[in-house]
């Protein structure tokens, strides 16, 4: 039997699979998707934001949560911005928010030396990379990753965001998860960074 033209475009195939959902803003992503993935994580959390600092604000228990998932054997790993390079003193600019880049990537780094987790790994973007990453932010959950190109002026919370789910080699969750594993193999441990 053939299907007719109006059930075969709604159908996914292909690497179109792999796009579970899209939405305008990021922050129309509700709280309970970010909650659910962190939570279902288990061999892989990589939180590869410039800032990340929403989801200490926006994820219920996020540091116990951390601690409980690094215990487990998941591997968590967070890339951040450099507060004071230039890339960051540049987005300020562009952005011109009272809650500046510098200090979010501060509030990040501040609750990150507060959990103290053996484990957890933390690295800034390399000085050449900081534009890649300010660009594109990429948190992979597992199978699952929420990706938001940041477009010209806006905050992350007003850029778009994709929630992409993995169905095999070479899609889209492939080509993202590649980008932020290149930024992190460049990246510089946190403890290491020059002031």
């Amino acid at each position: 039997m053939v299907w007719p033209q109006a059930v075969k475009d709604r159908i996914k195939t292909g690497n179109d699979r792999e796009l579970v959902h899209s939405y305008p803003y990021r922050s129309a992503c509700p709280s309970t998707v970010w909650a659910e993935l962190v939570e279902g994580a288990e061999e892989e959390l990589f939180l590869a934001g410039y800032t990340n600092y929403f989801f200490f604000t926006q994820v219920p228990a996020f540091p116990e949560t951390l601690r409980r998932k690094v215990k487990s054997g998941c591997r968590v790993r967070f890339l951040l911005g450099d507060p004071g390079g230039e890339v960051t003193r540049q987005r300020e600019a562009v952005e011109d928010v009272a809650l500046s880049v510098s200090t979010r990537i501060r509030i990040t780094l501040e609750h990150l030396d507060r959990l103290a987790v053996e484990g957890l790994e933390a690295r800034f973007s390399a000085p050449l990379d900081a534009i890649n990453h300010v660009s594109l932010s990429v948190f992979r959950f597992d199978h699952d990753a929420l990706v938001t190109p940041h477009l010209a002026r806006l905050v992350g919370h007003d850029s778009p965001l994709m929630h992409l789910r993995r169905h095999g080699d070479g899609g889209m969750f492939d080509r993202f998860a590649e980008h932020a594993e290149e930024l992190w193999s460049r990246g510089v441990p946190v403890g290491e960074r020059q002031a």
